[in-house]
C-alpha cells in the first residue's frame, strides 16, 4: 500500500511537469545512497526514464533499487540534472570522501579506474610519478636495461629476494620518482588491458642499434599505439662496434615513430645498458614527457588501482603487488578486487619495507587477501569487511552463472553497422595477418581505401604468418577482429578467442574479404549459420493421443534433447525426414530439455504417421559461425 501512495503523490508532480506547470530541478541532493523510486521523485521525472538509462551502463535495477552517489550522479548527468552531495562539516566531508563506500550491488558491472580518475577535481588533483612498461624484442636488452636501473637507483645490492620479484618497483631521480613495472614482454602488457586495466602512462621501446626493428619490436609499438601511451625509445648497445643509430632511426620512422632528431615527436635516445651509458638520460627524458603530460591523482578521493601479480606464498599466504591509481591506501583497509576480497594486514614498499599507506603511482606487496586474484584485476576499497564480502560473493555468483565472454561482448562485422549507427564507434579495428609479404601490402591498402566520413578502418598490427595468442590478446583490448589471409591459426590462440569472442575471419579471395568488410559498413552483411548436433535419443515406443498426434517414447542417447531444436529423423543410418521438437515432456511434466541417459516423450512438429520403433532422432541447432 505504501508503494501505490508514493507512486499516486508523485504522479502528479511528474504530469505538471510534463505540461510545464513544474519546471524539473537542475540539481539535486542525494546522500550515499537513494532508491531509484526517491531519485526520480527528486529529478521529477518518471522512473521509466532512470531505469532506462541504467539499462544503457548494463545494470538491471528494480524501482527500489538502492544506488550509491557515484551511479545517481551518472544517471542525472545522462537526464541533464546535477547530482550533491549534502552539506556537512568539511571536516566530515574529507572523511566521507576518504573513505567513501561503494555500495555496488552490481557485480556485472568491471570497475575503470580511468573513469573514476576522470571525475576528479582539479583542484583536487596533485602530481603523480610517471607508470613506465619496458618493452622491446627478445635479446634487444630489456632486462639488462631494467637491471642497470634498478642497480643504480634502486638498491646497491643484488639481495633482498622480494625486491626482484615485487613485479613493480621505484627509482628517485633527483627527488622525483618513476614507477617501472617489470612485465616479461607485451604480451602480459596487453593482457592487463584486455581486463579493463589501463596502467602504464609511459612505454621505453628497447631497440638494439646493431639489429634494428624486428618482428617483436613492431608488435611492442602496435600494443603501445593501441593502449593510447607515450612511446620513449631507448637505442641499446651503442657501444658495440656494429652499431648503427641511424639505421635504427630510419627504420623507426617507417614505423610511425618519427624520432625528434628528424623533426618528429618521438624521443630517442642511445644507450648502453651493460655499460649505464645513457641511463641518466633516459630517466631524465621520462621525467620530460611526464611534466609535458601532467599525470596526476586524487590521494584524498576514492581509493583503487590495479593488481600487478600476485602468487600464494607457503609462509605468508596470499601475496599480492597492487599498483594504487587513486586514493590512498593504508594498512587495515578492506578491499574488494574481482570475486574475492580481503583486510590488508601487512604492507610493504618495493624493497620490502613495512609501510602504513600508499599514494597513487606507488606499487605497494600486501598481505590478507582471502584468494589470488588475476593480473589486470581492478581494487577498490570499502567502508569495511562485510561490505566487502557481499559484493565479493555476488560477483562470484555472477562469474558461475555466465561466462567472461558474456561480460565483455566483443565486436563482429556482423553488429558493426548496428554499433555505427548507435554512435558506439567510429572506427572499425583490425588485425591483419597474411601468408607473404607480397599480399599484405595490397591488403592493407585496400582495407585502408575502405575508409570514410562515418567511419574509418585501423589497422592496429600486420604481419606475416600464423595468427597467435597475442593477436587475439590485442583484439581483446582493443575491440578489433582479426583477419587472416591464407594462414592458420595456432591452438592457444584458437581458444583464447573462442572464450573471449573475438572473431577471426578466414580468406583466400582478397575482393571477397574486402566486399564483406565493406558490407558490414554498410550495414548488409548476413551473418552466417552452421548446424550443430547437441544429441541424439532413441524412439522405445510410440503413443497416439488425441490432441497432441504421435508422441515418441524416447532415451536420450547423449548430448542433450531441446524444445523448439530442430530434428532430423534417422532410420538404418538414412534421413527420413527433418521437423522440430514440438513438444517434449518428462512424464507428464513440460520440460524444455532433457539430458543423456533420461527417457522422454516428444512430438515432432508435422510427422504423425513415419515414426517407428527403433527410429533415432537427431537433434541440431543453428549457430552463427564467427
Amino acid at each position: 500500500m505504501a508503494t501505490m501512495t508514493m507512486t499516486k503523490t508523485a504522479t502528479p508532480v511528474r504530469e505538471q511537469a510534463k505540461n510545464g506547470a513544474v519546471r524539473p530541478p537542475s540539481r539535486v541532493t542525494v546522500g550515499a545512497h537513494i532508491t531509484v523510486r526517491d531519485l526520480a521523485d527528486r529529478m521529477v521525472r518518471s522512473p521509466i526514464d532512470l531505469i532506462k538509462v541504467l539499462m544503457q551502463f548494463g545494470i538491471m535495477a528494480p524501482i527500489d533499487q538502492a544506488l550509491d552517489h557515484d551511479t545517481a550522479a551518472i544517471v542525472g548527468e545522462e537526464l541533464g540534472v546535477t547530482i550533491v552531495w549534502p552539506e556537512v562539516q568539511a571536516a566530515e566531508m574529507e572523511e566521507a570522501e576518504e573513505m567513501a563506500v561503494v555500495a555496488d550491488t552490481r557485480p556485472k558491472e568491471r570497475i575503470f579506474v580511468q573513469d573514476i580518475l576522470a571525475r576528479e577535481s582539479a583542484k583536487d588533483r596533485s602530481e603523480r610519478p610517471p607508470v613506465v612498461a619496458v618493452l622491446g624484442h627478445v635479446d634487444h636488452g630489456k632486462t639488462t636495461l631494467l637491471d642497470r636501473i634498478r642497480k643504480t637507483k634502486v638498491v646497491d645490492t643484488e639481495a633482498g629476494g622480494i625486491t626482484q620479484h615485487t613485479g613493480a618497483y621505484q627509482v628517485d631521480v633527483n627527488g622525483r620518482k618513476i614507477t617501472f613495472l617489470d612485465t616479461p614482454g607485451h604480451q602480459a602488457f596487453t593482457a592487463m588491458r584486455a581486463r579493463g586495466a589501463q596502467v602504464t602512462d609511459v612505454v621505453v621501446l628497447v631497440v638494439a642499434a646493431d639489429d634494428g626493428i624486428m618482428p617483436q619490436t613492431r608488435e611492442a609499438i602496435n600494443h603501445a599505439k593501441a593502449a593510447g601511451v607515450q612511446i620513449v625509445v631507448a637505442i641499446n648497445k651503442v657501444d658495440r662496434s656494429n652499431a648503427n643509430v641511424e639505421r635504427v632511426m630510419e627504420e623507426l620512422s617507417q614505423a610511425g615513430l618519427q624520432p625528434e632528431a628528424w623533426g618528429g615527436d618521438t624521443i630517442t635516445v642511445p644507450v648502453s645498458a651493460l655499460r649505464g651509458t645513457g641511463v641518466d638520460d633516459l630517466l631524465a627524458n621520462i621525467l620530460v614527457v611526464a611534466e609535458l603530460e601532467q599525470y596526476s591523482a586524487n590521494p584524498k578521493g576514492r581509493c583503487v588501482g590495479t593488481v600487478i601479480e600476485a602468487e600464494l606464498d607457503k609462509y605468508r599466504g596470499v601475496t599480492a603487488t597492487l599498483l594504487v591509481q587513486n586514493g590512498t591506501l593504508k594498512q587495515g583497509d578492506a578491499i574488494l578486487v574481482g570475486p574475492t576480497w580481503g583486510r590488508i594486514k601487512a604492507m610493504f614498499d618495493y624493497e620490502g619495507k613495512p609501510i602504513k599507506k600508499a599514494e597513487p603511482s606507488t606499487p605497494v606487496i600486501v598481505l590478507g587477501l582471502q584468494e589470488v586474484p588475476a593480473a589486470g584485476e581492478v581494487f577498490e576499497r570499502v567502508k569495511d569487511d562485510r561490505t566487502a564480502r557481499t559484493i565479493a560473493a555476488e560477483r562470484q555468483e555472477e562469474l558461475d552463472r555466465v561466462t567472461q565472454s558474456v561480460v565483455r561482448p566483443q565486436v563482429s562485422l556482423e553488429d558493426l553497422f548496428a554499433r555505427i549507427e548507435g554512435g558506439e564507434t567510429e572506427t572499425l579495428n583490425l588485425i591483419v595477418r597474411a601468408d607473404v609479404q607480397g599480399t599484405l601490402g595490397p591488403i592493407m591498402q585496400s582495407l585502408q581505401e575502405l575508409s570514410n566520413d562515418e567511419i574509418g578502418v585501423k589497422i592496429l598490427h600486420s604481419a606475416i604468418g600464423d595468427i597467435n595468442e597475442s593477436d587475439v590478446m590485442l583484439a581483446e583490448a582493443s575491440d578489433a577482429i582479426i583477419i587472416g589471409f591464407s594462414v592458420g591459426v595456432d591452438k592457444a590462440a584458437q581458444s583464447r578467442a573462442e572464450q573471449s569472442k573475438v572473431e577471426i575471419r578466414h580468406y583466400d579471395i582478397i575482393y571477397k574479404m574486402i566486399e564483406d568488410v565493406e558490407l558490414a559498413m554498410t550495414g548488409m552483411l548476413e551473418p552466417i549459420f552452421e548446424q550443430v548436433v547437441i544429441g541424439h535419443a532413441e524412439v522405445r515406443q510410440l503413443f497416439r493421443v488425441r490432441r497432441g498426434g504421435l508422441i515418441a517414447g524416447c532415451m536420450v542417447l547423449d548430448g542433450i534433447i531441446k524444445r523448439n531444436a530442430g530434428a532430423r529423423l534417422l532410420r538404418n543410418k538414412e534421413e527420413i525426414a527433418t521437423s522440430t521438437i514440438a513438444t517434449l515432456k518428462r512424464f507428464a511434466e513440460d520440460v524444455s530439455e532433457v539430458r543423456s541417459g533420461f527417457e522422454c516423450g516428444l512430438h515432432l512438429g508435422g510427422i504423425n504417421t513415419d515414426l517407428v520403433e527403433g527410429d533415432v532422432i537427431e537433434i541440431f541447432e543453428k549457430r552463427q559461425v564467427r
